[in-house]
């Protein structure tokens, strides 16, 4: 079986690339000019250059598969301009998937996020039936990825797209390249550079289980139907003191009120909106979603496809090591 890979480049991709192998599929890459191909190197994977935004290179390149991946995504947290989120995220998935409709690909799984899910107010974990809404999606990346599920979900519903949606937590690990912002979190608080925290907690997964997840999402999940892949759920600053165990630095003793940090984070977008490159060190979306502690349930995933997750101190200490072994720190 061959299968259409996007995403391959980034961190969740390449998890899902080195599984799909792993699991004897041949893949074949998509991916734009340039992109980094750290993540292929020296494996046996066939490449195809093209673009969400065009066509065509989609036409080319599910051509001859049999399932797609479909991971790629615009992942910021800040954009100072937008429309190429949009375009990629929600016109790109959409794009994509017709085409392998029309090529008679027989199953896709499409790498959603918890971003899109609803939450409790009391931090009870939430699951894929909590109701979420896009006034609720907090920033374009958030707004992005709701949207683009919302298109496939129409998609398989009226044109029976053979869709499986996975939405993944915050994936921890080795080879987080560029890094991810949940990645940079890991780095810095490894490096002894946070040493204040505000009031807010994770579901934190390791990527290799997440792409143990998109396998079984594959084989075992069913098309129309959404999975939360996550882990351990955690308050912040645990999960800063975990780090901080592996590293041998301090722990962070310093809680700051989200309210103080407002100003800070209007004026770290506006330097980096004047510089026109860079990312601010603190952003106004992170705060406000800070308010609220991410935390999800993965029971739907254990029990229709026997997805598993291993401890959250796993995760990190894979991430802190590859982190220091790679000059990161």
């Amino acid at each position: 079986m061959k299968a259409l890979l996007t995403g391959a480049s980034g961190f969740v991709g390449g998890a899902v690339l080195r599984r799909l192998l792993a699991e004897g599929l041949e893949v074949r890459v998509l991916h734009r000019a340039g992109a980094d191909p750290s993540n292929w190197q020296g494996l046996n994977v066939e490449l195809a250059v093209g673009d969400l935004t065009d066509g065509l290179s989609l036409d080319n390149a599910v051509t001859g598969c049999q399932a797609v991946f479909h991971v790629a995504a615009d992942y910021r947290i800040w954009v100072p301009e937008p429309h190429a989120m949009y375009a990629a995220n929600v016109g790109g998935s959409e794009r994509l998937v017709r085409a392998a409709l029309n090529a008679g690909v027989e199953r896709i799984v499409y790498t959603s996020s918890v971003a899109v899910l609803g939450h409790y107010a009391d931090g009870r974990e939430a699951d894929e039936e909590v109701p979420s809404h896009l006034s609720a999606m907090i920033g374009h990346y958030k707004r992005s990825k709701f949207l683009a599920e919302e298109a496939l979900r129409t998609l398989c519903q009226d044109e029976g797209a053979p869709i499986v949606i996975v939405n993944p937590s915050m994936p921890i690990g080795p080879a987080d390249r560029k890094p991810t912002p949940t990645g940079r979190m890991v780095r810095d608080a490894a490096a002894g550079r946070m040493p204040a925290y505000v009031d807010t907690g994770m579901n934190v997964v390791h990527v290799d289980d997440v792409a143990m997840g998109h396998w079984q999402a594959f084989t075992e999940g069913r098309a129309g139907e959404r999975y939360i892949l996550g882990g351990d759920n955690l308050p912040l600053a645990a999960i800063l003191t975990r780090i901080a165990g592996l590293t041998g630095h301090h722990s962070p003793w310093l809680r700051i009120p989200r309210r103080l940090l407002y100003p800070l984070a209007w004026g770290a977008e506006s330097v980096v909106r004047l510089r026109g490159k860079g990312t601010p060190l603190v952003t106004i979306d992170e705060l406000r979603m800070a308010a609220h502690k991410m935390y999800f349930s993965s029971a739907k995933a254990e029990q229709a496809l026997h997805y598993t997750h291993r401890p959250a101190e796993e995760a990190l200490r894979d991430a802190v090591q590859w982190f220091a072994d790679n000059h990161y720190l």
